[in-house]
């Protein structure tokens, strides 16, 4: 049977006797540790740690865990979060015209890949309205253009909050979120998009790529930050190109990796794997 588990994230200045403190917390509340990774970024000094443990004889409820905890990580001067498993982290998928990375979220719904459920999905295109009908999702459309653009982010906000939104997903969806749409999910938005940026910038980057003649293409999964395209990158991929590849075949490849690397993103960010290192990501995969 599988019982409850505690999942705690910390990071704090480096330290000795780091592990032992935290693990000593940990049994002397009766819990069991199930796994343990910690990672130290020496140039930093930073000390980087997630722990799972079980709750099943734990002796400090889940109401009171965070309060029991807290003069410890004050005493270690840490940054710190506490999930429990059984809990589905609630997202918000934002698609435009593209849908294949909407597809694969909703097909790894469907299998209960990871604790994570899809309550609503957002579009500023009406063209993904079957596929989220076809799977019973609730769909809204909030088109964009310069003059409503702050306004329909408003609607959006509301919305995501009403619904209890925990994270929101960019499944390839074609607009730039302003900062103060940013400021309300820090750490919490995932994009996707192809690794050609900056060197083929515009509409058609995979014409730009084949006429250079690339023998690689990627993709990259990374949270949303003010600067475009460069917040903290949780997975990357890529895959080999050669002579005999078309422009269809490196957009066919293309879709491919955003497909998997984002579900890769999301599947770490729902396990509560990641911690935020400055411009730089720790995942515990």
């Amino acid at each position: 049977m599988n019982h409850k588990r505690a999942i705690l994230l910390l990071s704090c200045p480096d330290n000795k006797g780091l592990v032992a403190r935290i693990s000593n917390f940990i049994s002397e509340g009766g819990g069991n540790i199930i796994s343990l990774n910690e990672h130290v970024d020496t140039l930093e000094k930073t000390f980087f740690f997630r722990v799972v443990w079980d709750m099943e004889k734990f002796k400090i409820s889940e109401k009171e865990l965070e309060n029991e905890f807290r003069p410890l990580a004050e005493e270690l001067d840490a940054t710190w979060q506490i999930h429990f498993t059984g809990q589905k982290l609630r997202i918000a998928v934002f698609v435009s015209r593209y849908d294949h990375c909407l597809q694969e979220l909703l097909w790894r719904q469907r299998l209960d890949d990871y604790p994570a459920e899809i309550p609503l999905i957002i579009s500023n295109h009406p063209d993904a309205r079957s596929m989220a009908e076809y799977h019973r999702i609730p769909f809204y459309v909030f088109p964009i253009d310069p003059e409503n653009k702050a306004a329909q982010e408003e609607k959006e906000i509301r919305l995501l909050r009403e619904n209890n939104i925990d994270t929101i997903v960019l499944a390839r969806y074609m607009q730039v979120l302003s900062s103060t749409f940013i400021d309300n999910y820090p750490g919490r938005i995932i994009n996707i998009h192809h690794s050609f940026l900056p060197a083929f910038m515009g509409g058609n980057p995979y014409k730009q790529a084949y006429e250079r003649g690339v023998k690689i293409i990627g993709a990259t999964s990374h949270y949303v930050t003010e600067d475009l395209d460069e917040g903290p990158i949780i997975e990357q991929d890529i895959v080999r190109i050669s002579h005999r590849d078309t422009t269809e075949d490196l957009i066919r490849k293309g879709r491919d990796l955003e497909r998997i690397v984002l579900a890769r993103a999301v599947y770490f960010h729902a396990q509560h794997r990641i911690l935020l290192n400055g411009r730089k990501t720790i995942v515990f995969d």
